[in-house]
């Protein structure tokens, strides 16, 4: 299977009044082309800055990102991006939040045709009927929805997500798993998935890595062996129980701490 992202030895640090403040050490890591990589990591350990250099918004210090075989320099039109906050445009309708990118990257694209694209995409997450509404007529969950949407309509080659159900209820959040699901079975791309929350991880990712603590390195990868078709009650079978506790497991070690001391 061939690698869509390739992270090569990627080593980054910021600068500070008291000097560097080393993020990434040495980092490798791929994702195959059609799969959805979660990474997770004790809080502040640079999982956020890795999204911003596959973006090509920040150059590492040391090392190389490639995208499709092209080395990053740049930022790319062929990433799409999708976060906590929705950020839709209020002035906007959600039809019109959504087929943004397309003004952008395919401004030659008839109208007609954008909007189709996008009312598709409304349709398959379940906004069918509310893509005249304004934003602040729609939940969050639905404002997360019409994000993906957005994030995905001009079919990039990679999505980029930074914790994008993070602020939403535990059941509007596996709702949205779901939907994940479905625009991934409908609308296949290449994905990463930055998450606090480890049942995500699994039942959302094809693999898991595991970021050390800052300066963060690859400490650990997981191949995700989900039991059966990807539904919640999945994640209370006896695998995806082993795997939750083999990442809660790397997860203290990451963090300095072992099981003995929690006892």
């Amino acid at each position: 299977m061939t690698n869509l992202i390739e992270i090569k030895g990627v080593t980054h640090a910021f600068q500070t009044p008291n000097g560097p403040l080393p993020v990434l050490d040495d980092l490798n890591m791929e994702v195959p082309e059609g799969e959805l990589c979660a990474v997770v990591g004790p809080s502040g350990c640079g999982k956020s800055t890795l999204t911003r250099l596959i973006a090509g918004l920040l150059k590492p210090d040391a090392g190389e990102v490639w995208l499709h075989g092209e080395q990053v320099r740049e930022p790319r039109n062929t990433v799409g991006m999708a976060f906590q906050n929705p950020v839709l445009l209020e002035w906007r309708t959600i039809l019109q939040n959504v087929i943004l990118p397309l003004e952008i990257v395919a401004p030659k694209m008839p109208k007609a045709e954008k909007e189709a694209r996008a009312l598709e995409l409304l349709a398959l997450v379940g906004l069918e009927g509310f893509e005249d509404k304004r934003p602040s007529a729609l939940s969050g969950g639905m404002r997360q929805r019409a994000s993906l949407c957005r994030a995905i309509v001009h079919k990039p080659d990679v999505l980029i997500m930074d914790e994008p159900f993070g602020a939403l209820d535990a059941f509007t959040r596996e709702d949205l798993w779901q939907t994940m699901h479905a625009l991934r079975e409908k609308e296949p791309f290449t994905s990463v998935l930055i998450t606090h929350d480890l049942r995500e991880s699994v039942f959302l990712g094809d693999q898991v890595i595991v970021l050390s603590g800052r300066p963060a390195t690859r400490q650990f990868i997981l191949d995700v062996a989900f039991p059966g078709p990807r539904v919640i009650d999945g994640l209370f079978a006896t695998e995806c129980v082993d795997m939750l506790h083999t990442l809660r497991d790397q997860i203290r070690i990451a963090q300095g701490r072992t099981t003995e001391e929690e006892k």
